[in-house]
């Protein structure tokens, strides 16, 4: 490693740090977003659920440099808008997401969804207060790979110039300089472990009735 380079490099590496952050999070807010009320729609609507879940599944095996490339086209955008990426991404997160919601709300016990209905729970508030609050756990866990999985799909988008760590990539092999390679690897790591955790302490703090590792 290179500390000198680092070093005076490092603005530079906080730069991509940030809109990496930035394109891995907001796809992910956006996805759950729609996935939520795509979700709830599969699992309520009996034949449409094969559909719904096969459409999100045929998203998902779109190859993301494809995708990049293809957008601006559909998008009427320049290839280096962020937009693209945040689009792309955003695709990916709500084709993990529907399936993901689905079987949270699937995973709700029938005795709580009876007790909610004779307690006279209309159908939205028994969705809101009683069916997503049981089903975090399960799209907690979704949410975690799809976080993890934008940090690094993330990185593909260098090859069409966008600014994030993943330049840090085409740096290293243009100058064949192991450091940037280095770095890059290292921050991508550091950022999926954090929002990883982070998705897990939200899930917990949602979820406070759960048992916890260590409680009696």
């Amino acid at each position: 490693m290179n500390v000198d380079w680092l070093l005076r490099e490092a603005g530079s590496i906080a730069s991509l740090f940030a809109w990496h952050l930035g394109l891995s999070v907001i796809p992910v807010l956006i996805g759950l977003a729609l996935a939520l009320p795509l979700g709830w729609l599969a699992r309520s609507s009996g034949p449409l659920r094969s559909v719904v879940l096969g459409a999100a599944g045929l998203l998902y095996t779109i190859p993301s440099l494809a995708l990049f490339v293809l957008l601006p086209a559909v998008l009427g955008t320049r290839i280096l808008d962020t937009i693209n990426v945040v689009v792309a991404l955003t695709i990916y997160t709500l084709a993990l997401l529907v399936r993901t919601v689905d079987d949270g709300l699937g995973s709700v016990p029938a005795d709580t969804l009876q007790a909610a209905r004779a307690m006279g729970y209309r159908p939205l508030q028994r969705l809101l207060a009683v069916e997503l609050p049981a089903a975090v756990p399960v799209i907690a866990a979704g949410l975690r790979v799809a976080v993890v999985s934008n940090v690094s799909i993330v990185s593909v988008a260098a090859l069409v110039g966008m600014p994030q760590l993943g330049l840090l990539f085409t740096q290293g092999l243009q100058l064949h300089f192991l450091t940037p390679i280095i770095a890059g690897i290292v921050l991508c790591i550091g950022l999926a472990a954090a929002l990883d955790s982070i998705v897990i302490l939200t899930g917990r703090w949602l979820t406070p009735w759960q048992p916890r590792e260590g409680r009696s």
